[in-house]
């Protein structure tokens, strides 16, 4: 599928993402385990060291690791905001520190995704072993304003040695020769083959049906498309399906019954069936506050949803207003408004362009560019 025998040895993944292992099956974030999947098209052997969540073994965000060729280990889950979490972290780093260094003495290749506690250790590491390739994902925002420990993981990965390499969201001014602009992928050929059935037979309705795909909190803006919501009144918006849960869900859940549209309540859904949603929807809207660059852009528009997302971060280097889908600058109510009233006056014509274009473009979001980009540009020299 992504083509020859694999034509690296080890590959070592340090993240602060869930891998745990329970009944003799070990399992792992979603995302990061299709990844690791895709990889071992290149990698005979990867090991991959996570964090412990046990809570998260069944849920939907976590996928049975089923490769023998993938080794977990778990590190004591560390972190949250009150005093005792930040001693624990701390009381934690020598134990994280050993096993760290153990492996990344046994591996040629290492991918770090930050900004992490494993991730920073790794950073320190990567001055003690010269000879090693260091591949760090910086999964935030790489400009701008960030929480100081992500500020001091980013101002620290600009000063590392030559042996490391750093891929962000995006593109900036100053970009370094060892940072480069790198997409995180989310589609199989599967999913693109689905997506160009879908798009080619979507229908244009004059009731467009909407979706937002993410995380119930404030980060993630659901509250601000509500409120926006509250004074539009157009013929033209038919419904809103509402994927995700968080620490907002009744809230959501009151703002939602004092709405005269139609809005629907998802809750946390498998992929297969996020993927259902965009299917059958028009537009995506996320209000974000802060992101990198969210996967679910780049899965709905290879279903045929025209993105309304904010512009922030380097959601502006992919988006462009009137072309391929909707800015929201700055994020707030009423720009959120105006946003969602410029998707009622899209033509037909426009909107058939819109998706094709976009189907095309989220090529960039594919397992097999996301291999391709690896050989080509991270680990050039097997």
């Amino acid at each position: 599928m992504y083509g020859d025998l694999p034509k690296y040895t080890t590959l070592l993944v340090i993240s602060d993402t869930t891998v745990l292992k329970r009944d003799g099956k070990a399992y792992g974030f979603g995302p990061v385990v299709k990844e690791i999947d895709a990889m071992l098209h290149l990698f005979k052997e990867i090991t991959w060291i996570g964090f412990n969540r046990q809570a998260q073994a069944y849920n939907k965000s976590s996928l049975l690791i089923s490769s023998e060729r993938v080794k977990v280990i778990p590190l004591q889950h560390v972190g949250g905001t009150i005093l005792r979490d930040k001693v624990s972290i701390i009381k934690q780093y020598p134990s994280m520190w050993k096993i760290i260094n153990s492996e990344i003495k046994k591996h040629t290749y290492i991918h770090c995704r930050a900004p992490s506690n494993p991730a920073f250790i790794a950073m320190h590491l990567s001055k003690k072993y010269p000879k090693k390739r260091f591949w760090f994902k910086y999964a935030g925002n790489w400009v701008g304003k960030a929480p100081y420990f992500y500020r001091l993981q980013r101002d620290l990965l600009k000063k590392l040695n030559k042996n490391t390499l750093i891929t962000v969201n995006g593109t900036w001014d100053n970009q370094s020769e060892k940072v480069l602009a790198f997409e995180n992928p989310c589609l199989t050929e599967s999913h693109r083959k689905e997506g160009e059935v879908t798009v080619q037979g979507k229908l244009y309705t004059k009731q467009k049906k909407y979706c937002f795909v993410g995380g119930l909190n404030q980060n993630k803006g659901i509250l601000l498309l509500l409120e926006a919501l509250k004074t539009i009144i157009n013929e033209e918006f038919g419904e809103l399906h509402i994927v995700g849960d968080g620490n907002l869900e009744h809230v959501v859940s009151s703002k939602v019954s004092g709405l005269n549209h139609k809005i629907k309540l998802h809750g946390s859904l498998s992929k297969k069936q996020v993927h259902e949603v965009y299917k059958k929807c028009h537009f995506i809207v996320l209000p974000s506050k802060s992101e990198g660059f969210p996967k679910v852009i780049g899965e709905a528009m290879n279903f045929g949803c025209i993105p309304i997302v904010s512009d922030i971060s380097c959601i502006g280097q992919y988006i462009e207003t009137d072309k391929t889908g909707f800015l929201i600058t700055p994020v707030n109510e009423v720009e959120t408004k105006k946003a969602l009233q410029k998707s009622f006056s899209v033509s037909e014509e426009k909107f058939k362009n819109i998706i094709n274009l976009n189907y095309k473009l989220a090529e960039r979001f594919t397992y097999t560019h996301y291999l391709e980009r690896i050989e080509k540009d991270i680990f050039k020299n097997p």
